[in-house]
Formats: C-alpha cells, structure tokens, sequence
C-alpha cells in the first residue's frame, strides 16, 4: 500500500511540475513543451555588440529594460541555457568565423547562431555552410522581403525581424531651394500625391543649378551625393532589377531590358548637367562634406547619414552639425502614380544556423531565437522606431518619407553575388559619367555577372 501511494505521489508531483512548466507569466509566449538546452551557452555573433553591454550585465536599468532582462532570464530558466549576443569577427570577417565554425564541426561546450552582412549571405546560402530553417514564418515580426531573398527552392536559409532599415533617399536643403524659389513642402506634397517626378525634380535642378556672381563657373550645384545610390534608385524605381531569379529558379543578369537603360540614361542626364562631382583633389566620399557647406540643393546617400535605423540616437550621424535646416524624400518615378520606394546593398543583417548541426538542434536554435527577438511582454514598441528623429528634422520627413519607406524597401540581389563594389562597382556603377553609354557598359560587363551567376547556381 505504502509502495502505491509513493507511486500515486510521484505521479502527482510529475504532474505538478508539467503544470507548472506549461505556465508562462502573463503576456508571455506559452511554453513549448520538450525543448531542453542542457543548460548549453547559446551565442548570438555578430559583428557589433561588445562585451560590456551584453545584457547579463545590465545593472541600472529603466522599467522597460528592466522587463527585458526579466524576459529574457525566464527564457534561460525555462528552457536551461545562457543566451549571448557578442562580437565575433567584424563587417568583412562575420562571414569567414562562420565558415570555419562549421569547417571545425562546431564547439562541444556552445550552440551558435551567425548575424552576416548581406554581401556575404549567397555563399553560405550555396556552399553548405548555413542550415535550413525549415521553420514557421508567418508571424508578422519576420521580415518577408528579407525571406524571400533567403529563400532558395523552397529552403529559407535565414531570418531577419522587423522592418527593413531604408537606404537610398533624396536629403534636400531647405535654404538652398527657397534661394531659388523653390518651397520646400512643395516636394513632400508632390511625394504625397504622387507627381514627385523625374521631370518635376529636373525643373528643381535647372533652377538651383547657377553661376550666382557671372564668372564662367557654376557656385550653386543642385545635386552632389552618392552615384551608386542614385543609379540603384532610378533602375529600382523605374521597375528594373540588377539581377533576378528565371522561371528556373536560376539567378541571371536582368540589367539588359528597357526599365534599366532608361533609368540610367537619365540618371547620367542629371549627372551630367546639375551634379557636383568629384573634385580633382576630393577624397571619394567628399560629398558628405560638400552638401553640408549649403551651396547644394539635393543630396543623394542613405538614411542613416542623417537618421539612425530603429531607436539609436540620430545626433551621431553625419548630418547632426549641418547648420541649414534639411528635409527627406523618396527618389522620385518617371511617372505619376508609380511607387516610391527606397533600395540598399541587398537587404538586412541575416541570421543564419551554421549547418554542422542536426535537424532537431537547428528547429530548437530556431525557436530559442524567435522567442528571443520577441517584443519584450509589457513594453511597447509600437513607436520604438521613431527614436530622436523629429529632433533632426522636420516632421513630414519622419511622418512622411521615413515611415512610406519602413514599409516599401526592395532587395537587391546583387548581394547574393557579393559586394555590390565587388559586383557593380568598376564596371557600371563607378562608370555613370564616363563616356561609355549605358548599354555599351551593360554589354561588358555581361560575361562577367553571367560567370558569378553560373558560380552561385552550382553550374
């Protein structure tokens, strides 16, 4: 009797522990049953964040950082781990310490997760080095543009969550523009309604565009900036694609078509006559400086010079000590009507699963990441993406460009070849202003892009 009564309360104390495993706090994601670390040190690498602010080192914290910490110790307890997020390797290694991560068979005392910049992603994706997370993605944190690009006959080979950081925008300074008669909320309204064209942005540059004292040499310019960005935004936004996948699945050139020769022939039209380009002693980046001068009307270069991505601090950025007051619009359409969007190096910062792990070790390394970029329970991040913009610039270029452009990003799968300098760079988009036209560019450079294409489809 004695011997079924243990077994009655053994039972019942199985029972209670389930029950209470199977309990979550409130507004925390339930609990999946049958997920065990081993009490393993789980590493997030990327290829940014130092030891000193890992978050198991938070001591001072705000209530919302505090119910971070408090969530994310519940995950480790729940299903016995230690989770890290650290630096291993930097931009142009991340991708090489994965390699030789999954060359090695792993470590034995630590599960691992890679962060890799774009211009890295297409050679893990085809050479082995990065697992299939044959996981589900329709929760709307995943960033679906960003799952497409990862996704390759039906494999996702990565993730990434919440929106796309934009890139490629037009920054314009107001005082130039009112110098040449030109009301600045004139452009946000055009974009709101839009007929933010190319043609209506082409009567902007011919005004700004002058010789304000009569001496032969042009002292006001109406666009300086990054080429590379303008070119991409015209070709994107006029529906063309660097490269595409065919009905094959197979990765091709798609710049020789109608879309990308118009775009490029107008972007050299516009550089050609309203650009201030390099000087003959100017550093490659001296459009930063030059814009910031106020001798310039548009500037073309990426969000970030001038606003941070998410919830960072916008007064570090490039433009936080430009004196003249400066707004943000999309890179305008050929017509009216058409999409705005905004179009960068390829797409995010991929997560990926190095691929020396067992299917089931890959859907847990799954599951503990979307718990741990869940939103923290209790915090509100509806907004969290706003930061300090509107302390940078007017409110439009916040409400307006910045929001339109979270949520109409393209990728660009010249990442999946490499670098876009590596791939594009010399051999089109470093040439714009030369005397080659675009088709003439296009045209040699083809045998080249064919053979990175053929190297990523394994033929």
């Amino acid at each position: 009797m004695k011997k079924i009564m243990a077994l009655v309360l053994a039972a019942m104390m199985l029972l209670a522990c389930c029950s209470a495993l199977a309990e979550a706090p409130e507004g925390y994601p339930e609990v999946k049953e049958g997920i065990d670390f081993g009490g393993k040190d789980i590493y997030i690498y990327d290829y940014w964040t130092n030891a000193d602010s890992q978050w198991e080192n938070w001591t001072e914290m705000d209530p919302d950082t505090q119910k971070t910490y408090d969530y994310r110790k519940w995950l480790e307890e729940t299903y016995n781990c230690k989770i890290h997020q650290i630096q291993n390797g930097d931009w142009g290694t991340c991708a090489q310490v994965m390699i030789d991560f999954v060359a090695n068979g792993g470590e034995a005392d630590k599960l691992a997760l890679f962060i890799v910049e774009p211009g890295k992603i297409g050679s893990l994706m085809t050479n082995g080095v990065a697992a299939d997370w044959n996981y589900d993605f329709s929760a709307d944190k995943w960033n679906k543009l960003d799952k497409d690009f990862v996704t390759i006959g039906g494999k996702t080979y990565g993730a990434y969550v919440g929106y796309t950081e934009p890139r490629a925008v037009l920054y314009f300074n107001k005082k130039v523009l009112e110098d040449a008669g030109i009301d600045p909320e004139s452009i946000y309204d055009a974009q709101k309604d839009g007929t933010w064209t190319w043609e209506m942005f082409e009567d902007m540059l011919k005004k700004i565009t002058r010789d304000t004292d009569n001496d032969g040499v042009i002292d006001i310019w109406g666009l300086t900036g990054s080429g590379d960005d303008m070119n991409n935004a015209f070709v994107f936004n006029n529906g063309g694609k660097w490269f595409d996948f065919d009905e094959n699945g197979q990765l091709y050139p798609a710049m020789n078509t109608d879309n990308v020769m118009e775009a490029l022939a107008e972007a050299k039209k516009i550089g050609q006559n309203y650009f201030y380009a390099q000087p003959a002693d100017g550093n490659w980046d001296y459009y930063k400086e030059a814009f910031k001068a106020g001798n310039i009307g548009f500037y073309s270069y990426q969000c970030y010079g001038g606003l941070a991505f998410g919830n960072g601090s916008s007064k570090n950025t490039e433009l936080a000590d430009m004196e003249d007051d400066w707004g943000i619009v999309a890179f305008p359409v050929k017509e009216a009507g058409m999409q705005y969007i905004t179009v960068g190096t390829g797409c995010d910062n991929i997560t990926m699963i190095p691929s020396c792990y067992d299917e089931e070790t890959v859907q847990k390394l799954a599951f503990i990441y979307d718990m741990w970029t869940n939103d923290t329970p209790g915090v509100d991040t509806e907004t969290s993406w706003i930061g300090d913009k509107y302390d940078m610039t007017d409110d439009r270029a916040i409400d307006e460009t910045y929001w339109m452009l979270l949520n109409n990003s393209v990728a660009n799968r010249v990442s999946l070849l490499g670098t876009q300098n590596d791939v594009l760079g010399n051999s089109l988009l470093w040439q714009w202003l030369s005397d080659q036209t675009p088709a003439e560019l296009i045209e040699a450079g083809m045998p080249a892009w064919q053979a990175l294409c053929d190297t990523f489809n394994g033929k």
